[in-house]
């Protein structure tokens, strides 16, 4: 279960950074961590922190639950 919720996860996060025609390096820029850490999130290769997880769905504008799986918006 952990294995597919990572990769919910990075699923999750690469869909909408391509909605809003991001870079990873933007992202990883704008919440604080290299590019190739940010790349392991969207490969649910790495699990972000708490601070990672908000700083995400604050600049994707997107809630935990959605990011996490547990709502579908």
């Amino acid at each position: 279960m952990q294995n597919n919720l990572k990769s919910d996860v990075g699923n999750r996060l690469k869909e909408r950074r391509q909605q809003l025609n991001m870079t990873q390096r933007d992202v990883a820029e704008a919440i604080g961590v290299a590019q190739p850490v940010y790349q392991r999130f969207e490969k649910g290769i790495f699990e972000c922190n708490y601070l990672q997880l908000f700083a995400l769905c604050k600049l994707f504008d997107i809630s935990a639950d959605y990011l996490l799986g547990l709502t579908d918006y």
